[in-house]
């Protein structure tokens, strides 16, 4: 059986490819990259490419600046997007210690240590993310400038939103990224491009290949691409609701067929345990000071650590199973994650949290009503656990927990505390327009 780095080499060789790009990810989930010649691909897979690893956030220190960037030959793709004319192709890599060794520091690491845990006990992990992202003129100044007025699903064929997203769409299958649906969103300018199923860790390979391409070719364009979770006041932000399954020996491990909900009691304890951890996990799914102007009453993002069937204003909701679908399709929806995230630490947390619920036996509490809201009647806020109000919430709250530090390892457990908590005091030194527009003329 042919390896999957000779499939590689033959496939550079045949297609005439001139450049290799070589993509890892920092611990922020910024995307990282350099290029080899085919030249340098086999000696790349044997031996790894040295680089400098004190330049990237969260990896090592100057007196231990060397890691190797080792290519995974499963995730190679021809670049076909855009005005690629190059002859291109990409590889993600897994990032190691100079003797070979994996680097902590590695989020695609992490990502697959938390996988294999789970698989020891049986399970594949899947994900299914809904990717919510808004397209603005482009604005030297800055100033996010909607290119619609346009809402949920309307179809604006004249547009060349329209265009941009069907271009975006054309280029993602190019790459092997499945789609299922895609629509105008809420908000003004807002789209919504939603990701077929596929295991976690190629998922996370997917979310940074999208985010790549939907930038790329809104550039082409004339227009600018943000993930940013708020980018506008008053308007619904973007969100990553992200649908999870467990598979186990071919069939999904969240459907039982003689259930009356149709909920095996694997998918309980995995729920039980995500609400369990959720405050613990939000600084990891919800990574910016922005994020926490998007989980606000009111703008169809969640506030309260529940679940529902039908409430979209929970944290976690089942949605009902297509038709026909045999239970196949039974998973869980997790609604806080934005898509600024760092998809293989986001992901990593959720599953860690969901596989302590199945650990431990974690009780699934009492579903959210429907006309749950956050607030009563009165205004004031409900006798109900809510997920952190700020970043700085947030960190304390994953200071505090074990599993969050055995999931992440000691060495980006610390980075990241250290490198949030300073993104929260630089915020807090800044004086806002809305405190200009507030005070200064009054005061």
């Amino acid at each position: 059986m042919e390896r999957p780095q000779d499939y590689v080499l033959r496939r550079v060789e045949e297609r005439g490819i001139r450049i290799v790009r070589l993509w890892f990810t920092d611990v922020q989930g910024q995307l990282k990259s350099f290029a080899i010649s085919p030249a340098e691909l086999e000696p790349a897979f044997e031996e790894g490419m040295v680089f400098d690893g004190s330049s990237i956030d969260g990896f090592s220190r100057i007196r231990e600046e060397d890691m190797l960037a080792r290519p995974d030959p499963t995730t190679f793709e021809l670049m076909r997007w855009g005005n690629n004319d190059e002859n291109a192709a990409r590889m993600f890599c897994d990032i190691q210690r100079a003797d070979g060794t994996p680097f902590h520091g590695d989020s695609r690491h992490v990502l697959r240590r938390v996988m294999e845990q789970a698989q020891v006990a049986g399970f594949t992990f899947f994900a299914a993310p809904e990717m919510e992202y808004f397209l603005f003129e482009e604005n030297r100044a800055g100033s996010p400038i909607p290119l619609d007025k346009g809402s949920y699903f309307d179809l604006t064929t004249a547009d060349i939103a329209s265009d941009i997203r069907r271009h975006t769409l054309s280029s993602l299958e190019a790459m092997g990224i499945s789609v299922e649906y895609s629509f105008h969103e809420d908000a003004p300018s807002q789209h919504e491009i939603d990701l077929r199923y596929t295991d976690a860790l190629m998922m996370a390979d997917n979310v940074m290949t999208f985010r790549l391409i939907v930038r790329e070719i809104a550039l082409e364009h004339g227009v600018h691409a943000t993930f940013m979770p708020k980018p506008l006041a008053g308007e619904q932000g973007s969100g990553m609701h992200t649908h999870l399954s467990l598979f186990r020996d071919g069939k999904n491990a969240f459907h039982d067929p003689n259930s009356p909900d149709g909920l095996s009691e694997t998918a309980k304890h995995f729920v039980a345990g995500l609400l369990h951890h959720a405050r613990e996990i939000t600084a990891i799914t919800n990574q910016l000071v922005n994020s926490y102007k998007r989980l606000i009453t009111g703008y169809e993002a969640p506030v309260n650590v529940s679940w529902a069937r039908s409430n979209r204003a929970a944290l976690i909701r089942v949605p009902t199973p297509r038709t026909g679908s045999r239970g196949d399709s039974t998973r869980i929806e997790y609604r806080a994650p934005d898509p600024a995230c760092n998809p293989y630490l986001a992901f990593a947390v959720i599953l860690a949290a969901g596989m302590k619920g199945i650990e431990m036996g974690y009780e699934l509490p009492l579903e959210a009503p429907p006309s749950m809201t956050g607030y009563t009647e009165h205004g004031g806020l409900i006798d109900q656990d809510q997920l952190p109000q700020s970043l700085s919430e947030a960190l304390d709250e994953m200071e505090k927990s074990e599993l969050v530090r055995e999931t992440l390892g000691e060495h980006l457990f610390r980075w990241f505390l250290r490198n949030k908590r300073i993104e929260w005091a630089e915020y807090n030194t800044q004086v806002t327009p809305f405190e200009l527009d507030r005070y200064y003329s009054s005061l």
